[in-house]
């Protein structure tokens, strides 16, 4: 017995809507689609967290008292 074939598929989504219903099959299928993008925007939040985050260079230090004394000096 190989694998399903069309009809089986068909038979099989037919008494899945019978038994569910239009209304709250597309309500679960609703939450999956929603828990995926939840999903997906949680490893993209992940990802941002994990880059480094850019240098921020110090400003150039206050010359220093004998450096003044020479520039006057010059």
């Amino acid at each position: 017995m190989g694998g399903f074939s069309i009809w089986h598929w068909l038979v099989v989504g037919i008494l899945v809507l019978l038994l569910f219903g239009k209304g709250k099959f597309s309500g679960m299928m609703g939450d999956v689609a929603k828990g995926i993008k939840e999903f997906k925007k949680g490893m993209a939040e992940e990802d941002e967290a994990e880059k480094p985050a850019a240098k921020i260079e110090a400003p150039a230090a206050p010359a220093s008292d004998a450096e003044k004394q020479s520039d006057k000096q010059a």
